[in-house]
């Protein structure tokens, strides 16, 4: 009888300050405990601390491949690997669907980790597309950095002031130019000169 088993997928989400590489790097510990070939990436943009790491906020760390694209996760990948681990995924382009797709086609278990919204409070890049093939999704809650309750926004600050909605999307950084905030407290600002109407 033929085996029609698939891999899986497995989405960790929320925003920063969320415990996402912390979570990430908990089920790849666990996956090495159980001594499964495992493959940890991270994108090459995410530069904080060590382009050699997942480095959680919270101060843990494992080794990683970083990859300036998705075909580069492809091109590192071994024929023995059976689960792949994706940080800050929200910075790869659409097309890291596709392989994420083909590696669960391959009956290989692959978790991914990012942000859902970005600084606008906006879906951010590839995440809805992942969230909506995933076969569980972890959706993670910090602490709004100004009342205290559940955050689900990541505030982008600069000179401590909230960013302008029309500001690059990618700002790479930690606590020096964002916060967890909760939907009451997340504020962004439209600073962009509207164009005059001639008559």
């Amino acid at each position: 009888m033929q085996n029609f088993y698939k891999g899986s997928l497995e989405v960790i989400c929320g925003s920063m300050f969320s415990g996402k590489s912390e979570e990430l790097i908990r089920r790849i510990r666990r996956v090495e405990f159980a001594q499964l070939p495992v493959q940890v990436f991270k994108h090459s943009l995410d530069t904080r601390k060590t382009i050699e790491h997942i480095n959680a906020h919270s101060g843990y760390n494992y080794p990683a491949l970083a990859a300036e694209n998705a075909q580069a996760v492809k091109n590192f990948l071994l024929p023995e690997t059976i689960v792949v681990a994706i940080d800050e995924i929200q910075f790869f382009d659409t097309s890291i669907v596709d392989i994420c797709m083909e590696l669960v086609n391959q009956n290989r278990r692959v978790i991914v980790a990012g942000l859902d919204l970005d600084f606008r409070g906006i879906p951010f890049g590839c995440m809805p597309d992942l969230l909506s093939r995933a076969d569980t999704i972890t959706k993670l809650k910090a602490v709004c950095n100004q009342c205290g309750a559940d955050a689900h926004h990541t505030q982008r600050l600069v000179e401590g002031k909230p960013a302008d909605f029309n500001d690059p999307l990618i700002m790479v950084g930690a606590q020096e130019c964002y916060q967890a905030r909760c939907r009451n407290c997340f504020e962004i600002t439209y600073n962009a000169i509207m164009p005059q109407l001639h008559v």
